[in-house]
């Protein structure tokens, strides 16, 4: 999809505000609100607007520890992989997954409310999952920046 300096500043106020009005959006990109609203159709329609999500505060919301674990599979292949993937879609503490390259076949993103909670995580359930060989977790001391917005070009 073509996209041009409307549909950027479209994206760009969407992704800092989804909760925005329409109304609102028209008068920050200088469009009519019926303009606006079929540009931003046309957006969510070609699949570039995925999804519109809350951020929450993960301390408000009594999350305190966050880990980077990387996990090395004993078998590789298709099988092993989505087997693997399907397992750690059921875990609602990890909140990203990504395949890599390098010692370790996965990366992922873990929240957890404490230590304890994420060493019963890791000992009943990460760990138990079939093809697991090996963990390396990193804890997260503090985060200087995390961000959710793309830069649109």
């Amino acid at each position: 999809m073509i996209i041009d300096e409307i549909d950027r500043l479209l994206l760009d106020e969407l992704q800092s505000n989804c909760r925005i009005t329409n109304a609102e959006l028209a008068k920050r990109v200088s469009l009519s609100p019926s303009s606006t609203l079929e540009r931003v159709k046309k957006l969510e329609s070609s699949g570039l607007i995925d999804k519109y999500i809350a951020l929450l505060n993960p301390q408000k919301a009594g999350y305190t520890c966050f880990t980077f674990v990387e996990v090395k599979l004993a078998r590789h292949g298709e099988t092993p992989v989505e087997s693997f993937f399907n397992a750690i879609s059921e875990l609602p503490e990890i909140l990203e997954c990504h395949h890599i390259t390098g010692e370790a076949d996965f990366l992922l993103r873990v929240a957890t409310k404490d230590i304890p909670s994420y060493e019963e995580f890791i000992l009943h359930q990460l760990s138990a999952l079939p093809n697991v060989q090996n963990m390396k977790t990193s804890v997260v001391l503090s985060t200087f920046k995390q961000e959710s917005k793309l830069a649109v070009s």
